[in-house]
């Protein structure tokens, strides 16, 4: 049964960093593209960032580039979100999931009707 769960999430400073965990069960999480997600109050969910499962190409958006980064660590099955210099409008709860269609593919994608399974989510709230 595949399964994802974050965690990480909290309360946090503006400026402030947070690490988000991803933990993989059901599958090698390595052999599929992993997307970090988030959805804010009264906002439609977002593509953060992505990870492509071959050869470890990435995506940011916009918004959060230069300041997130995903990674991810084989041996504990698990993909990171490390968030730095945080602002009051990255307030949302974060979501991982997982494409299980294309295996061992240099693909990854921030829309999210591209991904099949999905974590319950983690509270990520900035202020001050």
């Amino acid at each position: 049964q595949v399964q994802l769960v974050e965690s990480g999430g909290g309360l946090v400073q503006p400026g402030g960093s947070l690490s988000l965990s991803c933990a993989a069960s059901g599958f090698t999480l390595d052999d599929y593209a992993i997307g970090w997600f988030r959805q804010a109050p009264g906002k439609e969910r977002e593509g953060v960032s992505c990870i492509s499962s071959r050869d470890g190409n990435t995506y940011y958006a916009d918004s959060v580039k230069g300041r997130f980064t995903i990674s991810r660590d084989n041996a504990k099955n698990t993909v990171y979100l490390q968030l730095n210099s945080l602002k009051p409008e990255d307030t949302a709860v974060y979501y991982c999931a997982v494409n299980s269609l294309y295996y061992r593919s240099s693909w990854c994608s921030s829309g999210e009707r591209e991904y099949d399974y999905w974590g319950q989510g983690t509270q990520v709230t900035v202020s001050s």
